[in-house]
């Protein structure tokens, strides 16, 4: 009975988004509520868990979350994204624009939100299409593909970020993994699959034009790739590290009076935590593309006002998530989800994508399809051996399926690239579809080889 009822509720809360439009978190906790109440929990404990849910999920996310947030937001604002692009697209010329265009969407998309990246970079598509007289469509799509990977498999992007936290897994493990498959996984959503799209070459919108920050005001190449990079190099560099370094090595700090002894084990682990990462990495930013390029530090702070804006609402559903997740867990519902689920022939990673692009197609939001499958394939954690961190890349390649008409990405690519509805299914979904089975490759090889 509990599973027909979970069911029913998420098909409830797929409803209310999709059809009836109704705001994502306040759907999850109409939702939640109304679970608790039909699974038979006390009022008092309805609440309690509802509150407990939000305060798990947000309690160690919330700075990973609005840390990246600000560090993308200084980065566009700086002109390191700017830099960074029109560097590679110097160096790659005509031949291999659509590569160098890859690359740069690549490096900015691991700190900026998907939104974000996307309008900073379509002004920089349509110059260079402008440019060497290339469709827009053709030369933009692999830039796109980045982007979206980048968001769906890599934290510290909202939904990676949640799931590792969910599924307790190690966020540089989960960050490598997902290295080694959204570099072939864009290839193949980009530069191969916009091979087939050259025919498709709308009226070019002469009306974008990149807001770009004067030459003799950009930050350096090296300084604009290494700070939008820190998180990536800090989390590999201290996970890689490590496993090398023994318990009793110590590192002294020479004070005037006395030297003071610290366990080289405990910093580099302190330096690996996900927390600690961002905020080094946010505070190195802030002087290296900051205050060193006489950008006042107030206007930084109002850089990082406008960021936690535009994130507000991502950390608002992924709380109601995480309540109708305790929901779930404090009715027994969970476990009796997991139970039924376990006996199905499915591969449990199998098993967490295809759940999540149900969602996905359903809902439209990545970040909803991501967290709700969550939540319904957490049971199986305890009772499959199922590596973690490939149980994050595995739904958020689910999350990625078919973006279609209920998707604001999909009308905001349709809109910007000037196409028609069955032009944006042949590009921009079918993009998605083909990152998606991709991903799911990727994490069914890495399975295989482990």
């Amino acid at each position: 009975m509990s599973i027909l009822i979970i069911v029913l509720c998420i098909a409830l809360l797929i409803l209310l988004i999709s059809q009836f439009k109704i705001n994502a978190f306040l759907s999850f906790l109409i939702v939640s509520i109304l679970a608790g109440l039909l699974l038979g929990l006390d009022v008092e404990a309805i609440t309690a868990s509802v509150q407990h849910g939000i305060g798990d999920m947000l309690g160690s996310l919330v700075v990973i979350i609005v840390a990246g947030a600000m560090l993308g937001k200084l980065v566009a604002e700086s002109g390191a994204a700017q830099q960074i692009s029109s560097s590679l697209m110097k160096l790659s010329g005509q031949k291999y624009i659509q590569w160098a265009l890859m690359i740069t969407g690549f490096i900015i998309g691991i700190p900026l939100f998907y939104n974000v990246g996307f309008v900073l970079v379509v002004p920089l598509i349509f110059s260079v299409a402008y440019q060497y007289k290339i469709p827009a469509l053709y030369v933009g799509l692999p830039m796109m593909a980045s982007l979206s990977v980048t968001h769906g498999f890599l934290p510290p992007h909202p939904a990676p970020t949640a799931l590792v936290k969910l599924f307790a897994a190690d966020m540089g493990q989960t960050l490598y993994y997902g290295m080694l498959i959204a570099i072939p996984t864009v290839i193949i959503a980009g530069p191969l699959f916009s091979q087939t799209l050259k025919k498709i070459n709308p009226p070019f919108p002469a009306a974008f034009q990149a807001a770009a920050v004067p030459a003799d005001k950009l930050p350096g190449l090296a300084n604009s790739i290494l700070t939008s990079m820190t998180p990536v190099l800090l989390l590999a560099i201290t996970s890689i590290a490590l496993p090398y370094i023994s318990d009793t090595s110590r590192l002294i700090i020479r004070t005037r009076h006395i030297p003071v002894w610290i366990s080289l084990k405990k910093l580099v682990m302190f330096l690996n935590d996900p927390v600690i990462v961002m905020l080094v990495s946010l505070m190195l930013a802030t002087y290296t593309i900051g205050v060193r390029l006489n950008i006042p530090l107030k206007k930084i702070m109002d850089f990082f006002g406008d960021a936690v804006k535009d994130i507000a609402m991502i950390l608002l559903i992924m709380s109601g998530a995480g309540a109708l997740k305790q929901i779930m867990i404090d009715s027994g519902a969970s476990t009796e989800i997991a139970r039924s689920l376990a006996s199905l022939n499915i591969h449990p990673l199998v098993l967490g994508w295809a759940i999540a692009g149900v969602i996905r197609l359903c809902v439209g939001s990545a970040t909803v399809a991501g967290l709700t499958a969550a939540g319904i394939i957490l049971p199986l954690m305890n009772q499959l051996h199922v590596d973690p961190n490939l149980m994050v890349l595995s739904i958020g390649a689910g999350s990625l399926m078919f973006s279609h008409v209920n998707d604001s990405g999909f009308w905001m690519f349709k809109e910007y690239f000037n196409l028609t509805l069955p032009e944006t299914i042949r590009s921009w979904s079918l993009m998605e579809t083909i990152i998606s089975f991709a991903g799911l490759i990727g994490v069914m090889i890495i399975e295989t080889l482990k």
